[in-house]
């Protein structure tokens, strides 16, 4: 009778100890969530914002397959499958939008992307203080004026008629140039402004990359004989290469985005060719014409391939252990 007493208690004693471990985590879980319940409150607000205006919407993708209309609602209205996306592809013009959109977007980041960079790289390098922030005031200003503010200084300073650019060009060549009417110089104005709006403001990031670098480390090149340019090239650029990596991989998440405010205020119909973008038919067909499901199906194609190009880019990241995750 011992003996099955001792065995019946061996074979129980495990049961008691997952049931003593199953408490402790339970009453550790509990403790936890005491402690991180102010930032749990704290949180909620962006939980809340995300969910109503970020994932909610997604929702809203249903009707690109849909012959969506007011009346019948999301819901409401008939199923019409890929209907919408053969439609939209037969079109005659989509070639050349999406052709444009993709053309500005990529000169956008070539032209765009490393000049933050390297005004970083220049405001880290000056010395008088007095000189650096007067020079950070003016190159940071410009990113607080809407676009429409900046479309009209652009179109004030470039009109053939009084634009004080052209003013200057008619005295020197006696002629007058379409700046805003020419496609090559309309897309060369496009991100000129483009860089004159984003680059200040956009060199913020590098900045604050730049000041976690151990100033040791140039000392140390110093000493090695390094110049300013050696010291920039193997001690700035390796010691911000991270956040560079990962703004270009956020960068290609936008490739097919092209800012609607930008493109919609300075083009006109002589440069339709180059200037009709994704964002802008939408406006004009979705809004405008109240194709709401054609419109719906564009930005769910513009979507995946952003999905598809930020998946590319960190994919590419990884290859060389800088991944974003």
């Amino acid at each position: 009778m011992m003996k099955f007493n001792r065995i019946a208690g061996n074979e129980s004693a495990p049961a008691i100890q997952k049931d003593v471990i199953a408490r402790s985590r339970k009453l550790r879980r509990k403790r936890l969530l005491r402690q991180n319940l102010p930032l749990f409150i704290m949180f909620a607000p962006v939980l809340i914002y995300f969910l109503l205006f970020k994932y909610g919407p997604i929702l809203g993708l249903v009707i690109a397959f849909k012959q969506y209309s007011l009346a019948g609602g999301v819901f409401g209205s008939p199923w019409v499958g890929m209907a919408n996306f053969e439609m939209l592809f037969n079109t005659p013009q989509m070639l050349n939008i999406i052709r444009n959109t993709l053309m500005l977007s990529v000169l956008q980041v070539v032209v765009g992307f490393p000049l933050p960079i390297l005004l970083a790289i220049l405001l880290n390098e000056v010395r008088k203080s007095w000189f650096k922030k007067s020079v950070q005031t003016l190159v940071y200003l410009p990113h607080f004026f809407s676009w429409v503010v900046i479309a009209g200084i652009v179109i004030a300073m470039l009109s053939m008629e009084s634009g004080i650019i052209n003013v200057w060009v008619q005295k020197l060549t006696g002629d007058v140039y379409p700046f805003l009417y020419e496609p090559v110089a309309w897309v060369a104005v496009l991100l000129a402004s483009g860089v004159w709006k984003t680059t200040g403001f956009s060199a913020i990031i590098y900045l604050a990359a730049l000041s976690a670098i151990n100033p040791s480390l140039y000392e140390s090149a110093s000493m090695d004989g390094a110049n300013k340019f050696r010291q920039i090239w193997h001690v700035t650029l390796p010691g911000i290469s991270g956040t560079i990596i990962l703004m270009l991989i956020l960068s290609m998440g936008q490739i097919m985005e092209v800012g609607f405010d930008q493109v919609f205020m300075l083009q006109n119909s002589v440069v339709a060719g180059v200037s009709e973008v994704i964002s802008t038919y939408v406006y004009k067909i979705g809004l405008l014409g109240a194709q709401y499901s054609v419109t719906t199906a564009l930005g769910f194609f513009e979507s995946l391939v952003g999905l598809v190009l930020v998946l590319t880019a960190n994919w590419i990241a990884r290859r060389f252990n800088r991944g974003l995750w």
